[in-house]
């Protein structure tokens, strides 16, 4: 995943943002990545991701996957939810 695309589809938040937003904010929770233009309060898909750019103190493009594949895990993911309910 490249810096400018979205880690948050719901919010179009990027990795970006995310990660400039731990480097200047330094929040203490991953849960606080939430202050980041709401990322991770939409429907929750990228929770994990975000649990992993905060864990590491070196993010590296390798922990995260392509932009392409992103989304269509998300679909599914999206899918399985709302068959849930």
């Amino acid at each position: 995943m490249k810096p400018d695309d979205n880690l948050c589809l719901c919010f179009h938040v990027s990795r970006r943002k995310v990660e400039q937003f731990i480097r200047v904010e330094q929040p203490r929770r991953a849960s606080e990545l939430s202050q980041c233009f709401g990322a991770g309060t939409g429907c929750g898909w990228c929770r994990p991701f975000l649990q992993r750019l905060f864990d590491s103190s070196q993010p590296d493009s390798e922990s995260l996957p392509e932009p392409e594949r992103y989304q269509s895990d998300r679909q599914d993911y999206r899918q399985q939810q709302s068959g849930e309910r």
